[in-house]
């Protein structure tokens, strides 16, 4: 699903943020906590995972794609594979609930009636079977974060990438989202990717975690 090979990684083409890092291959089905200090790079190398941050040097792969010098049709084919939950949702907040589930599937191609029925699917899985017409400003930031799921789930994506996912959340909401998560791994066989800067107590799921410390990467 995702391999790295002496991958370094830059924002402005100077300071490396990540230093000739690798690790071993993240698999099908996979749960994976990448941690670290404040600034050590863990966002930066989520984000080179979809290619938001282009390599300096090195290999990436995710799902077989290269994407040292990825074309753009290539990178349309991994961003259709992959489902992206954010810290502050990045939720669209001039379309319904409804509406931003439905968007995925809507540039991928799929009709309205196909993206409705998928969308009122979801928002009965994330148990906001009653909120699909509301707006996102008219939600909780926990029930925001749960459409997001939703939407990151509404391809059918094979790697879902989470940045901070609960890090704007109460207890309470951010069980129900890692609930969620584990759920997506367990049920869906979905690989999870998450940023985080505190792994929860009990998790109660077989996982690996990446830590990042000074540009170079470390398993456990």
């Amino acid at each position: 699903m995702i391999l790295a090979s002496d991958i370094t990684i830059s924002y402005d083409g100077i300071k490396n943020i990540i230093q000739n890092a690798s690790f071993s291959p993240i698999k099908v089905k996979d749960f994976v906590f990448i941690t670290g200090s404040s600034g050590s790079g863990k966002s930066t190398l989520l984000k080179s995972f979809y290619s938001a941050i282009k390599l300096k040097s090195g290999k990436l792969l995710v799902n077989k794609h290269k994407l040292f010098d990825i074309s753009n049709n290539n990178l349309k084919s991994l961003r259709k594979s992959i489902g992206i939950i954010y810290q502050d949702y990045k939720l669209i907040k001039e379309y319904t609930v409804e509406e931003n589930i439905m968007l995925p599937l809507k540039i991928n191609g799929y009709s309205d009636k196909v993206a409705l029925a998928q969308a009122n699917k979801l928002l009965k899985h994330v148990k906001l079977s009653t909120k699909g017409k509301a707006y996102p400003e008219e939600l909780s930031g926990g029930e925001q974060q749960r459409v997001a799921v939703a939407r990151a789930l509404s391809h059918n994506p094979t790697i879902i990438l989470a940045d901070e996912p609960t890090g704007n959340l109460d207890d309470e909401s951010a069980d129900i989202i890692w609930d969620l998560l584990k759920k997506a791994n367990e049920q869906l066989n979905i690989t999870v990717v998450v940023v985080t800067h505190r792994i929860p107590e009990n998790f109660g799921l077989s996982f690996r975690k990446l830590d990042i410390s000074h540009g170079e990467i470390y398993e456990s």
